[in-house]
């Protein structure tokens, strides 16, 4: 009867849960992005490809590239096994939530010393010790300490794969970005391929004319000096493109050494991205996500550091056979069992308990603040693209303005040159000039893509918060009281 009623009275508190209430910290939210331009879309949308972002840019071998991502990354494997030690974590922590369950035996042959002290004289020299026992444990949590732990447990798993995500997601822009330089790189070998050549007809002609007593060896000597810059600033390029190449070899999981991109200039189209109102964006980045259930992590930590303060109550059943091996093990008189509950205080521990409650409270602090600066940074992340965009754009439209004229004064250039109305020294002046415009055209236009790339980072490449696995796989023991807060 004494057992009955202790059970029930632990039923009756079982709900009690000592963590504070859980509420997202608030966080300053702006009505609506500042850097918008022209080229982004007016009516608040949260549309991009789920997980597939990389697809507007059209490209078959981005895609090959983003797909070898998922299968080979290192980095995202090491996500991956974090997120699956997570999972085992919470499991264990999961598995106190019911009784536990253990069976044992043993048989021995045994001999006592003579001497042994307080022996009496009946007792055998030699005797057998056969047993067989169960035992059922269970802590009946009445403040919540497991619970809290679970809580925790399923907090940690959450923000694991949002990191996981994150991981996905920074692998998948950091490969977008590379490969969309790598082509401007390839765009820029190619004008520079062009110059090369330009430069040596120039050259050329600057030799013809000096044999023929029109052109002094000056003009010669900048002729040469130009061909041999150009061919210079093609060879770096092609270097600055071999590293871009081993850094996609890596992402995408493969040797450096057995990899390659072939050459390709290829003409993309800025994708228009839908920014949608600052609101959404919490729910968007999984990064924002992972600091948000670290919160709650640590909420529940408290939880944990309070319930340490109040009495440890557990149920324990034992049950077996027991014998000295001269009957049958399992015959009646060889029975034994053990039932009740068992109590554990701790009365006093020189401000240990006070120690891990301050400590639990210190890194939910930290934890909020850490969230607070996730979320700024988020919003500066969006805005810093979307200034990019905006700005590269209208910095796109002058520069080809830039590109029109200095082409043509280099067209005219060197045919007043051939007619001997100028000197070579104004031909070098307007091809260089040429060159620089469009070299600086084609950085503009790499540095749009790179910044559609980042604002496609910035604002989750598609993820939701509504991906996040739930994990309840077991519930805490329901009760009237489960939300009462002592």
């Amino acid at each position: 009867m004494r057992i009955r009623l202790v059970v029930a009275a632990c039923i009756v508190v079982s709900g009690c849960d000592l963590a504070p209430g859980y509420q997202v910290p608030k966080t300053e939210q702006p009505a609506a992005f500042k850097e918008t331009g022209y080229w982004i879309q007016t009516t608040p949308q949260n549309a991009l490809p789920r997980q597939l972002w990389w697809t507007l840019y059209g490209d078959s071998v981005l895609n090959g590239l983003e797909d070898q991502i998922q299968v080979a990354n290192p980095t995202l494997a090491q996500a991956m096994a974090r997120y699956d030690a997570a999972r085992g974590y919470l499991e264990r922590a999961q598995s106190s939530t019911l009784p536990t369950l253990a069976i044992g035996g043993h048989t021995d042959a045994d001999k006592q010393s003579a001497n042994r002290p307080l022996r009496s004289a009946n007792q055998p020299t030699y005797y057998g010790d056969n047993a067989v026992a169960a035992g059922l444990s269970w802590d009946l949590d009445l403040w919540g300490r497991i619970r809290n732990q679970v809580a925790a447990g399923q907090a940690e798993a959450q923000a694991s794969f949002a990191d996981l995500e994150g991981v996905r997601l920074s692998l998948q822009a950091q490969l977008a970005d590379d490969y969309l330089q790598l082509r401007g790189w390839d765009a820029q070998a190619r004008l520079l391929e062009n110059a090369v050549g330009i430069y040596r007809k120039a050259l050329d002609l600057t030799n013809a004319r000096h044999d023929k007593g029109i052109a002094s060896g000056l003009d010669v000597g900048r002729a040469q000096a130009q061909y041999a810059d150009a061919q210079a600033q093609l060879a770096d390029v092609k270097a600055r493109r071999a590293l871009l190449e081993h850094a996609l070899a890596s992402l995408a999981g493969r040797s450096a050494s057995e990899f390659a991109i072939a050459v390709h200039v290829t003409d993309f189209t800025i994708p228009n991205i839908p920014a949608g109102v600052p609101s959404t964006l919490l729910q968007r980045r999984p990064d924002i996500a992972a600091a948000e259930r670290l919160v709650a992590a640590t909420n529940a930590g408290i939880g944990v550091a309070r319930a340490a303060f109040y009495p440890d109550i557990s149920l324990s059943a034992l049950g077996g056979f027991q014998n000295t091996g001269n009957d049958s093990l399992f015959a009646a008189p060889n029975a034994f069992w053990a039932l009740g509950p068992s109590v554990a205080l701790t009365l006093f521990d020189n401000g240990q308990h006070e120690g891990q409650l301050a400590v639990a409270k210190a890194v939910n602090a930290n934890a909020i603040a850490a969230y607070r600066g996730t979320v700024l940074k988020a919003f500066q992340d969006v805005e810093d693209n979307l200034a990019l965009l905006n700005r590269l754009a209208e910095a796109a439209d002058a520069r080809n303005a830039s590109v029109v004229a200095a082409t043509r004064s280099q067209d005219l250039a060197l045919a007043l040159y051939r007619n001997g109305a100028l000197g070579f020294l104004d031909v070098v002046v307007a091809q260089t000039t040429a060159l620089q415009a469009q070299q600086a055209a084609l950085s503009i236009q790499t540095r749009r893509l790179q910044a559609s790339v980042g604002l496609m980072h910035a604002l989750g490449g598609g993820w939701t918060s509504k991906q996040m696995p739930d994990f309840a796989q077991i519930s805490p023991p329901s009760s009237d009281v489960t939300d009462r807060r002592l």
